[in-house]
């Protein structure tokens, strides 16, 4: 509008100009998508030869309901599963536990035996589909359960596609579902990466979660910032293993938010992949051109979703899909329209993956490799989100890398900082919220449907849990779980024996206290 002054600015506070024009950018018009520094792609083609994966997040209850949404998941169209586990689980605790009364299969699939892990995946065949899992501090545990299910349905090692998350490190930073200190929460990630590269080779060792950075309150910059930064730690500390940065960094997998400022996260994936590239390059001297790249997961955003007028998160999430997919995601999950109430009902899961579908078959969008290379706007963001992370990963060198910035609360205080203003804004006015502080109805709507967790899925739970240690051979799981807790004590390679601890029919919770008794488990201060 002609005289019109307001000022506009991005979620990282970046300002945008009325118009933009060829002096904005860096960009040279140069680099091709698929070639360093892979701002543009990290394929030549991009979604012309194969659409990202259609990988949509569930768990819940027991495993054979969750085996249940997976086949009908399936039977929609979705390319990739997506473990939710239980907080029990996350926390190392068996279902049977005093900390777990009340939690079993609530926000996420009870997982407690190899057993439950052989329920999850019934009438699934683990060569024919890419599994993510999202675990951290039992991730080793978690698996060495698949592995040891693979082992007895006569599957090959080699033929296991997917990837744990495994980012401990956020969990200091953003999310809590920590257990052991941070360096030996550190030490199982690296054995993680030092077994499969000899053992899992197929296997993405970690997934570096910016996701649950942005769910927390950051904002873009800190995202990619910190995300990254969690980043090198994992592949410094590697290297100081004795592992080879080539050997493992191609199996490095990231995970990021989608939020709402649509160009800002076109422009923050974009950042992201540059900035890793010239990381790997010049930090750590990688040659491998898999290991230079960022090959991600994206969901949207889970905390701009409303409970007032749920079906406008439809709106929301079919924008944040779209820059993800404009951004060059390799993985997506889309939320269901009902989170903020609930676990998705298998309505909503549906709509949320129809979402994807009309975007990879109706949109268009897939036709060119990067729809908004050379874009005045995009390249600009571009450039000033890679610049604004780059500066707060040199503060985090400064303070003496990420362990020691978690150990100060660097990352932790930017986040409380930005969570606190962005929602000072939203109750200010200043930043708008369809249906919340803005267009609110006067009268309450009926909720739709909410999915509920029957209660007697955890006694089934527990039921199960008796028998499977009834069954097994007490010597042999008593002797594994020392092995564990002695190998914890010295330098062996933990995953191994966590690995045989499985095949011993130890519990998650049994394997979890082992390692409990010998690192101690953390608590922040």
């Amino acid at each position: 509008m002609s005289g019109d002054k307001k000022s506009y600015t991005t979620s990282s506070g970046i300002s945008i100009k009325d118009v933009y024009g060829p002096q904005d950018t860096s960009a040279s018009g140069t680099e091709k998508p698929g070639e360093y520094p892979f701002t543009r792609g990290i394929h030549r083609s991009m979604y012309r030869g194969k659409v990202w994966t259609m990988r949509q997040y569930a768990g819940f209850g027991s495993a054979a309901e969750t085996n249940t949404r997976y086949h009908f998941l399936l039977k929609q169209g979705i390319t990739g599963l997506s473990v939710a586990f239980d907080l029990p689980t996350q926390m190392g605790r068996d279902p049977d536990h005093a900390l777990a009364k009340g939690e079993v299969g609530r926000v996420g699939v009870s997982i407690a035996t190899v057993d439950d892990m052989d329920r999850l995946f019934q009438g699934i065949s683990l060569e024919d589909v890419s599994i993510s899992m999202t675990i951290n501090a039992t991730a080793s545990t978690l698996l060495a359960f698949l592995i040891v299910l693979a082992e007895r349905r006569g599957v090959p090692l080699t033929a296991l596609r997917g990837t744990t998350q495994n980012d401990i490190l956020k969990e200091y930073i953003a999310r809590g579902t920590y257990i052991y200190p941070p360096r030996h929460g550190m030490r199982l990630v690296t054995d993680t990466f030092s077994f499969c590269a000899k053992n899992v080779p197929n296997w993405n060792t970690i997934s570096v979660s910016g996701y649950h950075i942005r769910e927390a309150g950051s904002t873009a910059v800190e995202e990619v910032a910190f995300t990254l930064a969690d980043g090198i730690a994992y592949v410094d500390a590697a290297v100081k293993r004795g592992l080879k940065v080539d050997d493992f960094a191609p199996r490095v997998a990231f995970f990021f938010n989608c939020h709402n400022n649509f160009l800002e996260e076109v422009a923050k994936f974009r950042a992201a992949r540059r900035l890793w590239a010239k990381i790997m390059k010049e930090r750590f001297g990688a040659k491998d051109p898999r290991s230079l790249m960022v090959r991600f997961h994206t969901q949207t955003a889970g905390s701009s979703l409303t409970a007032q007028q749920p079906f406008n998160n439809v709106v929301r999430t079919t924008i944040q899909a779209l820059a993800a997919v404009l951004g060059g995601t390799q993985s997506l999950h889309t939320n269901g329209y009902d989170e903020a109430l609930g676990l998705p009902t298998e309505e909503s899961a549906q709509i949320a993956l129809r979402t994807q579908q009309i975007i990879a078959q109706e949109s268009g969008v897939v036709a060119t490799a990067d729809p908004f290379g050379g874009s005045y706007v995009i390249e600009s963001l571009t450039d000033q989100i890679e610049d604004g992370a780059r500066q707060r990963i040199e503060k985090i060198d400064a303070l003496g890398g990420m362990l020691a910035a978690i150990e100060q609360r660097y990352p932790q205080g930017e986040i409380e900082r930005s969570a606190y203003e962005a929602q000072r804004a939203i109750e200010d006015g200043a930043s708008i919220v369809v249906g919340v502080n803005r267009y609110e109805e006067s009268a309450e709507r009926e909720a739709p449907p909410i999915l509920k967790i029957d209660p007697s899925i955890e006694r089934d739970q527990v039921t199960k849990l008796t028998a499977y240690r009834a069954a097994r051979d007490a010597a042999k799981s008593s002797l594994a779980l020392k092995n564990l807790a002695d190998g914890a004590r010295g330098e062996a390679d933990l995953v191994a024996l966590i690995v045989e601890c499985a095949r011993a029919s130890c519990t998650l919770g049994e394997i979890s206290d082992a390692l409990r008794g010998v690192f101690g488990e953390y608590h922040e201060v």
